[in-house]
């Protein structure tokens, strides 16, 4: 299935095209904008400062469509991540529900596609979720810490309880402090 390409425009987005109809600047929403944008950046950083040179590192992605209960691929964090990751020299496994069959028409084999999560957890160096379904948030901190070489979690979606999760592993979420 070849996804139709729509213009997409995220919440912050679309007040700041109103309120330029109005004739308003809409600062607050464009710094909103300039952060959003920037977070999948941030995710791989956060990598870096764990693993230090990425090449040649696993990395597992949770998650690939935009959000949950979807394979709409537009505007999902999973895109550029996994495009910096790649110029990184990253190895790339990710996992998704219902987007694989969409990811595939945009990286088609730069990555590898896992049947399952602990298949895409299997001996990677790090793992970030770029998409909360209910299927991970169910994963517990044995999950990564029994299937992955290094124990790595960079929660993107902030899905998972960092009290619970930080003694177990090395922690990171997006939007805590990190």
């Amino acid at each position: 299935m070849t996804q139709e390409r729509k213009p997409f425009f995220s919440p912050a987005r679309a007040l700041i095209a109103y309120s330029r109809t109005l004739a308003y600047n809409p600062k607050l929403l464009d710094t909103v904008e300039r952060i959003n944008e920037t977070q999948p950046y941030r995710a791989v950083k956060l990598c870096k400062g764990f693993l230090g040179d990425l090449k040649g590192k696993r990395i597992a992605i949770l998650g690939l469509s935009f959000k949950p209960n979807t394979d709409d691929m537009r505007e999902a964090r999973s895109i550029p991540i996994i495009n910096q990751l790649l110029k990184e020299g990253a190895t790339i496994t990710a996992s998704d529900p219902v987007a694989v069959g969409v990811a595939k028409t945009i990286f088609a084999n730069k990555i590898d596609y896992a049947s399952s999560v602990i298949e895409c957890l299997k001996n990677a160096d790090c793992c970030m979720v770029a998409t909360e379904w209910e299927e991970f948030k169910k994963l517990k901190p044995e999950d990564f810490t029994r299937n992955m070489r290094q124990p790595i979690l960079i929660d993107g979606r902030g899905i998972y309880n960092q009290k619970e999760f930080s003694p177990k592993l090395k922690f990171a979420a997006i939007g805590l402090g990190h």
